[in-house]
């Protein structure tokens, strides 16, 4: 069991001070639901107190500030938070790379990343999808505009992202439960939307 110090209670005024004025994309839900969801799977899987820290942070460099946010992360919570939420960022550039170079590149850079990167990772992936597939039970087809990649790329993404997880599963003597919890919510994605088609 994870004790959670005073530390944890700053991560979280600072997470809410970041991301109050955001919203999920393509929903009212504010910003900081997501942050307080990926924190919640990292501790129920054994997180410690830096990896649930990071969860609460893991998007604000870039979202808000880039590399002057990681560092007063760095500054506030210590130099294996910042290294967490680094992990977690596929880029920090304002006018951001490509869509399909950084998704290609951010998945090699899991397959050498930290076990606490890829918890903190493998959590928010998972509160992704699950959102995902949330949305397109209720919403259907319009849920693929909000997202850059749109359906053709993000459905590539999620499955990419559940095999690579599965693949590193298989090197762990304990591997996380969220690795089948991913895959099973990347299959009823792909079973309420079709396939698709050349990419």
């Amino acid at each position: 069991m994870t004790d959670l110090s005073e530390r944890f209670g700053q991560a979280l005024a600072l997470a809410f001070q970041l991301h109050q004025r955001q919203r999920r994309k393509g929903s009212r839900t504010p910003y900081i639901a997501h942050p307080l969801g990926v924190a919640g799977l990292v501790l129920e899987d054994g997180g410690d107190e830096d990896e649930a820290i990071a969860a609460l942070l893991h998007d604000a460099p870039e979202d808000q500030g880039g590399l002057e946010t990681l560092e007063l992360i760095r500054r506030q919570f210590g130099e294996r938070v910042a290294q967490i939420v680094d992990g977690c960022t596929d880029t920090y550039e304002t006018v951001k790379p490509p869509w399909r170079a950084r998704k290609e590149q951010y998945l090699a850079h899991l397959r050498t990343a930290s076990a606490s990167v890829r918890r903190v990772s493998l959590a928010d992936k998972l509160h992704n999808a699950r959102s995902i597939l949330t949305d397109l039970d209720s919403q259907g087809e319009a849920v693929w505009e909000r997202f850059n990649g749109g359906k053709a790329g993000s459905l590539w993404y999620y499955r990419s992202l559940a095999s690579v997880f599965q693949e590193l599963a298989g090197m762990e003597t304990r591997p996380s439960p969220m690795v089948g919890l991913l895959a099973e919510t990347v299959a009823q994605i792909e079973a309420l939307t079709a396939r698709p088609v050349g990419f």
